[in-house]
Order: C-alpha cells, then structure tokens, then sequence
C-alpha cells in the first residue's frame, strides 16, 4: 500500500543503515508490525461523563470518498462485537439506540484508488549493482535497460471508528465527533487480526474509561 510504505520510510531507511545487506527491509516485516493505529480525541472531553453507548448494527462502505453503501459482513459484525465488549471492558453499558445512550458508534470500511506510472528505467538503474555480469560469461559489460514505462494501480483500505456525543446534542443542536481511530496496513480485513487491531486502538487511549 502507497501510503503505508510512504510511513515506513524512515523505518525502513534505520534497518538499512542496521544491517547494511538487505534492499527488501519492509517485506520482512509482518502484516502486524505493518499496520498503523492513528487515534484522535477531542481534548476538552471528559469521558468518564459517558455511561452508556450504543453502536450502529452496520458498517459504511466509503469508496473514493463516497459513500457506497451500507453492509454487514461477516467480518462488520465480528468488528462491531469486539468494539461492544471493549467499551464494556471500559465500564460503559450497552443499550438500544432508543434508550438515548450517551455516545454513538459508527464503522466505516473505506476503500480509495490511485493510480500512477513508473518510470522502469530510473527503477533499474537504482537497483543497478545486485547482478554481476561476470556470472552470465561477459566480465567488462555493463546491464543496459530501455526507457520503458508502466502503468500501475493501487487500491488502499482502512477502517474508520467514529465516537459521537449524543449525551449534549440536544443541547448543542449537533452531534460531536470526540473521538476516531483509524487502523491501515496489511490484513487489516482479516477477522483473525480483528481482537488485535481493536485492543490497539483503546491501548492508544487510556481516557476512554466511564469510571
């Protein structure tokens, strides 16, 4: 993914400088240590004023910065689920969105493509210098690589988790958003990564906690 790779640039550049023998440092990483936990809240917020909570049954599929539809996979209610119980490991209780809970969850599974060209020629001759001619029989020769170009295309998940004050909307005649956290990388849509990736987020924040 473009954009994960983008972020483990200095990573990767410290594993060169390391171990001074490998140009493949982010493939050895695993698909855990790939992904990226981002967390916001809004600070003036006290979160131990929250008791209840209640989490939409469905997930938003957002695509392009479009809202596409509205679904429930498998995989959706597995995620739902384990955000229900790590609130409720937190102290808070889970009601029907009739009860008038305090916060309100939402999910979004988003989706966004890129699209680009590589230049095949600037990429072989920066990774120029890993063949030794003298193997194929021609000591003295160099590589030579015509300009060529290629198209490529990328499509970028991540899942988006959204916490709303429904507790002061009457009030302040909106719905705040006070917290989101959101989870990118490899296997992201895997459901046996699905325990990790949610304890990730509340590690990431302690505050959220009704008592």
């Amino acid at each position: 993914m473009k954009k994960i790779i983008n972020s483990l640039t200095a990573i990767t550049s410290l594993a060169i400088v390391l171990s001074g023998c490998t140009k493949n440092a982010v493939n050895k990483l695993t698909d855990d240590e790939s992904r990226i936990y981002i967390t916001h809240r809004d600070s003036s917020v006290n979160f131990s004023a929250f008791h209840t909570f209640s989490i939409s049954d469905s997930v938003a599929v957002i695509k392009n910065n479009q809202l596409k539809e509205k679904d429930q996979s498998p995989f959706d209610a597995q995620f739902i689920s384990a955000l229900s119980n790590a609130m409720e490991q937190r102290g808070y209780t889970l009601v029907d969105k009739s009860d008038h809970p305090d916060l309100a969850i939402n999910v979004s599974r988003i989706y966004n493509d890129y699209t680009g060209v590589i230049d095949y020629g600037n990429y072989w001759n920066d990774y120029y210098g890993y063949w030794d001619p003298y193997y194929w029989g021609y000591p003295g020769y160099s590589y030579y690589f015509p300009v060529t170009y290629g198209v490529y295309s990328i499509t970028e998940g991540g899942i988006s988790v959204d916490m709303f004050d429904l507790k002061d909307a009457a009030e302040s005649n909106k719905l705040e958003n006070i917290w989101n956290g959101l989870i990118r990388g490899e296997g992201i849509f895997d459901s046996g990564n699905i325990k990790t990736q949610v304890n990730a987020l509340f590690n990431q924040s302690a505050y959220i906690q009704a008592n």
